[in-house]
């Protein structure tokens, strides 16, 4: 369980796909000019992310890993499928954007056409196709797992355009200098906002080093305190030697 829950978190705050890697900028920036749209681009994104990384986890364990076809036989346990990786997890991606647009086309038209192109682009969007290939580098080990990192990394980029999103629709009332204007003042918010979030790094890895450093230290100053002691010790009985004999 709290393997989940350190997988949820580290997702969504420590290497959200915008801030910490930068996948899925085009969107990103594109469609954030609305918090309303931006809400449809994330949801669709969660959804995606959340069924496509399971099923690729599928795919990967059971047939593109290098002994992955051992369960149809001992003759295929040699076989590794490995290169087809980026050509399968594009098909199921495909896929499950397909069923997204048709979907937000028969029941919300206006979130369709104001999503435009960038619903399609959701296919071919690095953030969908990153969350795969992050969990295929990262071994994740089971597939609730993989469905958590899914949800969790699309959460991420949910966040991240809202945000955006609502603080664009905010500084348009605000006196910005003209040069930045647009895409400038958003690249500088970007930043910031990125900053902000790898903020989170030590809440799941400060906790767990500081309490070793500590001990370590202590042991240390223990063991120099000792041997300190131990010389004084050792030269006070050379020196009441020498006033015994004279």
């Amino acid at each position: 369980m709290l393997e989940h829950i350190e997988l949820f978190f580290k997702s969504i705050f420590i290497d959200n796909m915008v801030f910490a890697v930068f996948l899925g900028m085009c969107s990103y920036l594109a469609v954030s000019k609305k918090v309303a749209t931006a809400v449809g681009l994330g949801a669709a994104v969660i959804f995606v992310l959340a069924v496509t990384v399971p099923l690729n986890w599928l795919l990967d364990k059971y047939l593109l890993q290098d002994g992955a076809l051992a369960w149809l036989g001992e003759e295929y346990a040699a076989y590794n499928l490995s290169f087809l990786s980026f050509i399968l997890f594009i098909a199921t991606i495909a896929t499950m954007v397909q069923l997204v647009e048709i979907v937000i086309e028969k029941f919300s038209p206006s979130l369709y056409n104001s999503l435009g192109i960038f619903l399609p682009l959701i296919a071919v969007n690095c953030a969908i196709l990153g969350g795969s290939l992050f969990m295929q580098a990262r071994e994740i080990e089971t597939l609730g797992l993989a469905f958590n990192y899914g949800v969790s990394s699309g959460i991420g980029w949910f966040l991240a355009i809202l945000a955006i999103a609502a603080i664009r629709e905010k500084i348009r009332y605000s006196n910005v200098p003209a040069p930045l204007r647009g895409l400038g003042i958003t690249f500088i918010i970007t930043g910031l906002m990125g900053i902000g979030f790898q903020s989170f790094g030590g809440m799941l890895t400060g906790g767990d080093e500081a309490p070793a450093e500590e001990i370590k230290t202590a042991e240390t100053i223990e063991k120099i305190e000792k041997e300190a002691k131990k010389e004084m010790d050792e030269k006070e009985v050379s020196y009441n030697d020498v006033t015994l004999k004279n």
